[in-house]
């Protein structure tokens, strides 16, 4: 069992704040000067990208592109660095350890923006958050509604992430929520109980623990704003390499629709040799499940393209949680995206 939900729902916001605060110095230094990537010896452009968590199919479009030779057609050499339970994206951004990092959910960059570093979102490659509720089997459970009055399995980086949202939407209240630890065997014990998890994860695990399959509520599909998978740039870096970003998101981009609709055997391959705890059925169910929920593919990456944002669901996300008091009511809640290195854009 991994603790991917605990990094994803929201990540300690004290660590979050300490690396926002670097950030913003860091990237208020590179604002006075230039902050060009560097030039491999075949003149291709250095990229180093750190995800949010240990190699697994959730990377895998920027994996298949590595493996494709996407990115290096577009004339760049890009490293995929993967994140863990100890890694920092907003850190690694502000030491100049990476270029790139990987935004989780839209916490990230709206964090960001209140903490005043001027780091933005650039695209969103999945449309819809994969955080799920799970229950156990039962025919009176037939929407998230129904799982008020019951206790909750919450990771404590998830109160003042999503669980604002179900609070706001269903009534849900904070006397349900029971620690989250990671470890599935209170769920298990209590019929009663529901499960904060991902899509691709905690479902799955419950499966093969339990023999079971679970009730899923994909939080996304009930109106849950946030995207996910998206990819973090400093200003300056965006601005003074603008033709790599867009080169970075357009080959993303190709990335995502191959290993969602095509083949995926190659990212695959790439992916266990950097995660030597990840197996192949953990990759095809969670892929799987990708594709079969328009995670990658639906909202508005159906209009607009793979990678997209919309300045309206930003704008629902933010008032959401600023209605909620997660937000004050005049945060600039724009500097949190830019959509001008999107394909067609700038």
């Amino acid at each position: 069992m991994n603790r991917r939900g605990n990094r994803l729902s929201s990540p300690d916001r004290r660590t979050l704040l300490a690396g926002a605060g670097a950030l913003a110095a860091a990237t208020g230094l590179a604002a006075c000067g230039r902050s060009e990537a560097p030039v491999d010896d075949d003149g291709r452009v250095r990229l180093r990208f750190a995800t949010d968590w240990t190699a697994r199919a959730e990377h895998g479009g920027f994996y298949q592109a590595l493996a494709s030779g996407a990115y290096e057609k577009r004339g760049l050499n890009v490293q995929i660095i993967q994140g863990g339970p100890t890694v920092d994206v907003p850190e690694l951004l502000a030491s100049g350890a990476v270029e790139l990092g990987m935004g989780s959910n839209s916490f990230i960059p709206m964090n960001l923006v209140a903490e005043g570093a001027p780091v933005k979102a650039v695209a969103a490659y999945f449309q819809k958050d994969p955080q799920v509720l799970v229950a156990h089997p039962d025919p009176s459970l037939d929407s998230m509604a129904d799982l008020t009055g019951r206790p909750v399995l919450l990771a404590e980086a998830s109160i003042n992430a999503f669980w604002v949202w179900l609070k706001s939407k269903y009534g849900f209240t904070d006397d349900q929520v029971r620690p989250y630890a990671f470890d599935l065997t209170p769920f298990l014990a209590d019929e009663r109980a529901v499960l904060q998890g991902y899509l691709t994860s905690e479902p799955y695990a419950i499966e093969t623990a339990a023999g079971f399959t679970p009730k899923v509520f994909l939080l996304a599909d009930e109106g849950y704003p946030s995207y996910a998978a998206m990819v973090l740039a400093p200003t300056a870096f965006a601005r003074d390499n603008a033709r790599a970003l867009r080169s970075f998101i357009a080959a993303s981009a190709e990335g995502w629709r191959d290993y969602i609709q095509g083949d995926g055997k190659a990212a695959d391959a790439l992916i266990r040799r950097a995660n030597s705890d990840m197996t192949q059925d953990v990759l095809d169910q969670a892929r799987a499940k990708l594709k079969a929920n328009g995670i990658v593919d639906g909202g508005d990456a159906a209009l607009y393209g793979l990678g997209a944002m919309t300045a309206d669901r930003w704008q629902t996300f933010f008032e959401v949680m600023s209605e909620a008091g997660v937000y004050p009511p005049n945060l600039d809640w724009r500097q949190a995206f830019t959509t001008q290195y999107l394909p067609g854009r700038g």
